[in-house]
């Protein structure tokens, strides 16, 4: 119980984390980049940026929705399946020379958190509640 709790709270805090890297994206395109990982030559087309941002803020905002609506299910279903956005996100920031597994750290990080936390949540026993119990 108190596993799949933590395992919840890191999980509404990475939705927070990305709500905030996805308003990063659409407020300060270049200083987000920079922390992404990749240099775009962008030439004042934020196109890419843009994109990026609003896929973060809508991860974000499931990831917060569903622990906030006590979808433990869905929730360890989306992050499963969502481990697929920062593992390519990795291969993105290593496949450039300029690169090195420093910058790619965030994404190997973000890529265990996901997996990790969906395989715990998926297969924790959901605590049981008791029917019969009378308010009195």
């Amino acid at each position: 119980m108190m596993t799949q709790r933590i395992f919840i709270a890191i999980a509404f805090l990475t939705g927070l984390g990305m709500i905030f890297i996805g308003a990063r994206f659409l407020l300060a395109p270049e200083t987000a980049e920079m922390g992404y990982g990749i240099s775009f030559n962008e030439q004042g087309d934020f196109a890419f940026h843009y994109i990026k941002g609003i896929r973060d803020i809508f991860t974000g905002l499931l990831l917060c929705a569903f622990v906030l609506l006590n979808e433990r299910r869905a929730l360890a279903i989306t992050l499963l399946a969502g481990t697929i956005i920062p593992l390519t996100d990795m291969l993105i920031v290593l496949s450039k020379s300029y690169n090195s597994v420093q910058q790619a750290l965030p994404h190997i990080i973000a890529s265990v958190i996901c997996a990790v936390s969906g395989i715990i949540l998926l297969t924790q026993n959901k605590p049981k509640t008791n029917e019969n119990a009378t308010i009195h």
